[in-house]
């Protein structure tokens, strides 16, 4: 089967264009080399992939001739302990991780930051043609 239509039949892509997407960036690899949609997948093999950001690598199980419910797509493949301990650790690391938002000190000023600012000029002290 197609490296493309397995990623998509184990529902690891939304879609196969996805799938093709992300095989064309680099994002996969069958056996440590990376595939191309048409690289051929069997049984025993490894499938390296990048999903959200988060790096898998899977055992190739067994094959489905269509996309089906996730509980079968889930018997199609099994995670590496490495890639379940690596794919934790990264979780982790992203909910201890600080919020960006806190570092900003001064953003877009309030409406009330508006009109504290325009009461604070007089007219006297804008620029005239007279």
């Amino acid at each position: 089967m197609r490296i493309d239509k397995w990623l998509w039949c184990a529902r690891f892509y939304k879609t196969r264009a996805i799938a093709v997407e992300a095989i064309h960036k680099g994002h996969v690899k069958v056996n440590g080399t990376v595939a191309k949609p048409s690289k051929e997948v069997r049984a025993q093999d490894t499938v390296e992939l990048l999903q959200a950001q988060t790096p898998r690598t899977v055992a190739v199980l067994g094959m489905a001739a269509t996309r089906g419910p996730a509980p079968a797509a889930q018997q199609m493949y099994e995670e590496t302990p490495d890639s379940i301990r690596q794919r934790e650790l990264l979780a982790e690391q992203r909910r201890l991780a600080p919020e960006p938002a806190n570092s900003l000190q001064a953003g877009r000023p309030t409406k009330r930051d508006r009109r504290d600012m325009q009461n604070l000029r007089s007219w006297n002290d804008r620029w005239s043609a007279q």
